[in-house]
């Protein structure tokens, strides 16, 4: 299983920094995320909205507060470049 995301600071623009529970850190870039993609993503298009990212404490990611996330462990792959592991069929 990926480390969770424990701590997530604003930096600037759409680069939020992350910490990980392996005490990893990394800036990623959310612009292409986020701007564009309309739907639930539309409020993230406003920086103000964007800057109110939080770690969700039972998923170990980032939420806003419009209830979208993001997945940690494609978060957690992008800023290790560890690539996610095929899942096994069931």
């Amino acid at each position: 299983m990926f480390p969770r995301i424990t701590h997530v600071g604003y930096i600037q623009y759409y680069w939020p920094e992350l910490t990980f529970s392996d005490g990893r850190q990394a800036r990623l870039e959310f612009q292409d995320r986020s701007v564009g993609r309309g739907g639930a993503f539309a409020p993230l298009e406003d920086l103000e909205f964007f800057k109110r990212v939080r770690v969700g404490p039972e998923i170990g990611t980032l939420v806003w507060p419009n209830e979208v996330d993001s997945c940690p462990a494609v978060l957690y792959s992008e800023a290790t470049g560890i690539p996610i592991p095929a899942l096994e069929p069931a």
